[in-house]
């Protein structure tokens, strides 16, 4: 067989000529369930979709229709690779809400916030750096880094996020390793998919360990503005300009379609940002930009949020209802304060992962909690999200559940098995950090 013949036998025959980088790209596994999530008859307690059925879409339709009428040929032409200067300036706005006093100038708009997490990643990190990560962290920034074959280090959370002291013996232990820590990776505010939210007392806490390592932070805060029971907590970057890279996005409080978000940089780092940025996609869409500022210039996106914050926190609480109606009394879980989603840690024994083609034959689905992790870990836990359905198909979606988990947990007796899984301890948020060897 010629070597042109045995290609054509390969799965893939470009196997070959893929840079390295490519090695650490892989489909994450909620990707993997949007098929089978996606169908009427599954409840999906996976995706965090934002439920936008209360937008009023006749106002955004005939703002959108103004725009395109009164500022169309602007509106459907390349922009600024920095972003509109208008939204700039009302991103500062909204930034505001947070603590955060900030000019227009250092404000980069980006293809969401998923895409500012990926220019920032490839203009500080090299193969081999290092990133910390709380553990568990969310999944699309987790796929960021591998791609750039970052070092993933884990440090621990619990009910009050990221522990001071794990992100200490993090720092040291890499640096004892002989690695460079590129920056920090935290989500302090309704964490995902943890669900919850760094204490006030440790946000200082945190900030003051990273300026003593000289440790950028990453901070990324799609959920601030949800929260269910208070004002919006002050953001790390709103006491800390120089150490802190904000990165904000509407995709939870207006619409995730438009892909707009954005991310608020020291000067120097802003322009290599831009830089980036033009590289990547020459410009963000001027017509995404403008709708949105068009919207925040129209209607009153405050207490849209407000009503977005009550809808959630309906849909939290149903869910609360359920898990406490229906799962085993061995199964663990947090109240969310904010956001979108529930962590969840399971009988002592149970692989989330393993159990998903199960739970997903009796129409229910959620995301293993090995997803959020990359060492391994989070077989003993699952994310729920509660954003998307409604309070009554969370609550069948729970009770389908919990009759996924006692078969499983019957059969475990009947079969005497003993060992348990990675995973999660008890608290359902601890977990070691990654191998440094």
């Amino acid at each position: 067989m010629n070597e042109l013949s045995a290609g054509h036998t390969r799965l893939d025959s470009y196997v070959d000529r893929y840079a390295a980088r490519t090695q650490g790209m892989t489909a994450s596994e909620i990707r993997a369930l949007f098929a089978v999530a996606s169908r009427p008859e599954v409840v999906s307690l996976a995706g965090g979709m934002p439920n936008i059925s209360g937008l009023p879409l006749d106002v955004v339709g005939e703002a959108i229709g103004d725009l395109i009428r009164d500022h169309g040929p602007v509106a459907l032409q390349y922009g600024s690779g920095q972003g509109d200067p208008r939204l700039r300036e009302q991103i500062t706005d909204v930034m505001r809400l947070e603590g955060i006093e900030a000019h227009p100038d250092d404000v980069v708009v980006t293809v969401g916030s998923q895409q500012a997490v990926d220019l920032v990643t490839r203009i500080f990190c090299d193969p081999g750096d290092v990133v910390i990560c709380e553990a568990p962290s969310y999944v699309g920034a987790l796929g960021v880094f591998k791609s750039f074959q970052c070092d993933v280090v884990h440090a621990e959370m619990d009910a009050d996020g990221l522990v001071p002291e794990a992100l200490r013996q993090a720092i040291v232990a890499t640096k004892a390793a002989g690695k460079t820590i590129k920056f920090l990776y935290t989500i302090p505010n309704f964490h995902n998919p943890a669900g919850v939210t760094l204490s006030l007392p440790r946000r200082r806490e945190i900030l003051d360990i990273c300026r003593e390592h000289d440790i950028l932070v990453l901070e990324d805060n799609p959920y601030g503005l949800l929260g269910f029971d208070a004002e919006p907590m002050r953001a790390l970057r709103a006491d800390e300009a120089e150490g802190v890279i904000y990165l904000g996005s509407f995709s939870k409080t207006f619409s995730p379609g438009m892909r707009v978000g954005w991310a608020l940089a020291p000067h120097a780092v802003r322009e290599k940002l831009v830089l980036a940025q033009e590289s990547a996609t020459l410009c963000p869409p001027a017509f995404s930009q403008m709708a949105v500022s068009t919207y925040l210039t129209s209607h009153d996106w405050q207490g849209q949020i407000k009503q977005m914050i009550e809808m959630y926190r309906d849909r939290r609480d149903a869910m609360m209802e359920a898990l406490e109606d229906f799962l085993p009394a061995s199964c663990t879980w947090n109240t969310p304060s904010g956001g979108f989603f529930v962590w969840v840690g399971l009988p002592p024994g149970i692989d989330a992962k393993a159990m998903l083609p199960r739970a997903v034959t009796a129409r229910v689905a959620y995301v293993p909690g090995t997803a959020f992790f990359a060492d391994g870990f989070g077989a003993g836990s699952m994310r729920l999200s509660f954003c998307y359905p409604t309070p009554e198909r969370i609550r069948e979606g729970v009770r389908r559940l919990a009759g996924v988990l006692e078969a499983e947990m019957e059969l475990r007796e009947m079969f005497g098995a003993t060992a348990t899984v990675p995973g999660l301890p008890r608290s359902g948020y601890d977990a070691p950090s990654s191998d440094l060897s």
